[in-house]
């Protein structure tokens, strides 16, 4: 039986039949909304992954404050992009990855191919030495026809020292060059750090800066998205001016600040019974806007 909230997408209506408790739970799962950025990003993933194989492939990195929604587009990218898994005729199964996601910790190589392993459901061993470990991770990404890797959180290489660094942005482009597949680096703006002054390194990685958003059409146009996906039996009409003016200076068109903010400020109104999102509340929940992006937040008792 349809619910005839208009304010929320037919896809989230279902959630206002739950209890209050449920509801709130809700709010804790992934949203994915579309907008402008996203598609740019994944349209140029797209074009780069259908690129034909060549020693010398054109790598990327996508750069953007903490926060902005860059692993949501390349988790989101990965998705259009599953697993496949076959039998050939004689009866033996294949697995086609296309897209590997792997998270930097450091600078190191040993550990670049550790992560890289620990994405496929095979057994390895850690202490195996350099070469083992590399010569493993080539092999899978080899049998399993891997198009793309992506490494998270890049920016972690600049905690290894200068020649640390050159010499892990050096395996990465052997690794690229001996496989022919892109590697997209994700990270905040100072990844673009590890490129450092070499021309032929830089040359092997285009920039994405993901820009903060402005408080314009777009930016309520977001709004309106977000409240459709809450479970609210309310309209809150956050795109209108006071609130919209008011949550854009708490998050300063930071994409994740702005999902906290209202994820927490509907919370609040399904726990008070108001189902909607008020000013009083946008200001109450200001606490999980940081005013030190060096600093945890500290939640009010």
């Amino acid at each position: 039986m349809s619910i005839p909230y208009s304010h929320i997408h037919d896809d989230y209506k279902h959630l206002l039949d739950l209890d209050a408790e449920r509801r709130i739970a809700s709010l804790d799962e992934d949203v994915w909304i579309n907008y402008p950025k996203s598609d740019s990003v994944i349209q140029l993933l797209n074009r780069i992954i259908n690129m034909p194989k060549k020693p010398r492939m054109q790598g990327l990195l996508i750069i953007g404050e903490a926060a902005i929604g860059k692993t949501s587009i390349v988790n989101r990218f990965a998705q259009m992009h599953p697993d496949v898994t076959f039998e050939d005729e004689d009866r033996i199964t294949h697995v086609q990855r296309p897209v590997i996601q792997a998270v930097m910790q450091n600078s190191d190589e040993r550990e670049l191919y550790i992560a890289i392993l620990e994405t496929f459901l095979t057994p390895f061993r850690k202490n195996d030495t350099r070469l083992k470990l590399k010569y493993q991770a080539i092999s899978l990404m080899r049998a399993c026809h891997v198009k793309m890797l992506i490494l998270d959180e890049i920016h972690n290489l600049l905690r290894g020292t200068p020649v640390q660094q050159r010499s892990i942005m050096d395996v990465l482009k052997n690794l690229s060059n001996e496989l022919m597949i892109p590697i997209v680096g994700v990270g905040v703006h100072e990844a673009a750090l590890v490129l450092g002054s070499e021309p032929q390194l830089a040359s092997r990685f285009d920039i994405a800066r993901l820009p903060l958003w402005d408080m314009d059409k777009n930016f309520r146009a977001l709004l309106v998205a977000f409240e459709k996906r809450l479970p609210l039996k309310k309209p809150s009409h956050i795109d209108r001016k006071e609130k919209a003016t008011l949550i854009y200076q708490y998050c300063q068109g930071n994409l994740g600040d702005l999902h906290r903010l209202l994820v927490e400020c509907s919370k609040s109104a399904i726990e008070r019974g108001l189902e909607e999102i008020t000013v009083d509340l946008i200001k109450e929940n200001q606490w999980v806007m940081r005013s030190n992006k060096q600093r945890a937040r500290e939640i009010p008792l």
